[in-house]
């Protein structure tokens, strides 16, 4: 059997099944509205480089933006459940289809790594009084890169899940730790201290115990990484349904108990419990902090509304999504919903946590109330429109489509 052949035959057919999707993204208007939120963007950098304003903590900025960027890692393995029967005489071999595994996913982030770096050294060179050099943050970059997806891969292969938990904290932490070292310390301690903490790592890497090849892993981590992709598409057009990836967050767990035990709400408490054990809540909570941190840097000027208001049109990108989350579960075919449920209560509880959203992200900008009364208010109320014309939206498309496929 020729592994390597068999990644890249499954790798064509996952990236075969989206092509049809690609005309629809760009004609989709979401796509558009990306388009003129990165040109936007672009002058709103520009001018900010032309007048920097002083204090700029860059390096926390640098510190923020490129520590997800360097340390996340994730690999398309394409394995699937009967894998564990068919491919599973292959063990021994199994290298060798992991290999194009692991050089893929490490191309792919370096570009996203570089990406970031490059769109914010111009800042970074204007505001910091001893820039390092460009080629040096870019080595560590990708030595940080490299090591990370070498311990995620080892994390993946441990026997003990606290353990794999405990190392993928370690990663985060040793990351951060390396990266704050370069931007914070002169180039040779700096240096002296990621490589002692580098070896430390790799070190620990080798204590615990591990699977030769994690199969049960692999899979789960190839259905999580096959429904985020088919998660992104289905923010500019309809794609089939994907089983969601669950976390047990204990301290959402009576989130919906206060909901009525009736038939006309019971998708709703459905959707809660689904919203608060999937991917989605992470998404919009990252998206939360990240905006409450900048609109209190700009809580001051016009900027901040602009940002404010695109972070909420992001949460609202992100949630429309919720209206496809049980497109096809079988269950709901068999309970007896009364018609219509669905999409009322998908669209009451998008506007409700966007209304939530809108009031938490505005929140920075009360310090700035005594001096801009106006602005400060006028932003709250842009928030509760744009909450109210998604709310419009997916109010239009669960009346065009039937309930079933709402």
């Amino acid at each position: 059997m020729n592994l390597k052949q068999l990644h890249r035959e499954r790798r064509g057919r996952f990236m075969g099944s989206l092509l049809p999707y690609v005309g629809y993204i760009i004609q989709s208007g979401v796509a558009m509205v990306f388009l003129f939120v990165l040109v936007a963007f672009s002058a709103w950098y520009t001018s900010l480089l032309s007048n920097v304003p002083t204090g700029v903590p860059i390096r926390w900025i640098m510190l923020a933006l490129l520590l997800p960027a360097a340390v996340n890692s994730s690999f398309r393995t394409y394995l699937q459940t009967p894998d564990t029967i068919f491919l599973l005489p292959q063990g021994h071999r199994m290298k060798e289809y992991f290999v194009p595994v692991w050089v893929s996913g490490i191309v792919w982030k370096t570009l996203r790594l570089a990406f970031v770096l490059i769109t914010l050294w111009p800042l970074y060179i204007r505001t910091e009084g001893a820039p390092k050099l460009l080629s040096g943050t870019a080595m560590l970059l990708l030595g940080v890169k490299l090591l990370s997806s070498y311990g995620h891969w080892r994390e993946l292969a441990m026997l003990s899940g606290a353990a794999s938990k405990a190392f993928t904290l370690l990663r985060w932490t040793s990351g951060g730790l390396m990266i704050a070292a370069w931007l914070w310390q002169p180039a040779g301690r700096g240096l002296i201290f990621i490589i002692l903490l580098a070896l430390a790592y790799v070190a620990a890497l080798a204590v615990p115990g591990r699977h030769a090849v994690p199969w049960e892993k692999l899979i789960a981590e190839e259905k999580n990484q096959g429904a985020r992709a088919l998660m992104t598409l289905g923010w500019f057009v309809d794609v089939p349904g994907r089983e969601q990836r669950v976390y047990n967050r204990r301290f959402l767990s009576n989130w919906g108990g206060g909901i009525p035990w009736k038939r006309v709400t019971a998708y709703r408490y459905l959707l809660t419990k689904s919203f608060a054990r999937g991917d989605i809540f992470g998404i919009v909570m990252r998206v939360v902090i990240l905006s409450l941190l900048l609109n209190w840097w700009n809580r001051y000027s016009l900027m901040g509304a602009a940002i404010y208001l695109f972070f909420l049109f992001i949460i609202g990108v992100q949630l429309s999504a919720l209206r496809k989350l049980h497109s096809e579960s079988f269950w709901l075919t068999v309970y007896p919903l009364p018609e219509g449920t669905r999409g009322m209560n998908t669209v009451q509880f998008v506007f409700r946590i966007l209304l939530a959203g809108a009031f938490m992200m505005w929140l920075p900008f009360l310090a700035a109330a005594g001096a801009r009364p106006l602005p400060v208010v006028g932003t709250l109320i842009a928030g509760v429109l744009m909450a109210l014309l998604f709310k419009s939206y997916l109010s239009r498309k669960a009346a065009r489509l039937e309930d079933d496929e709402f």
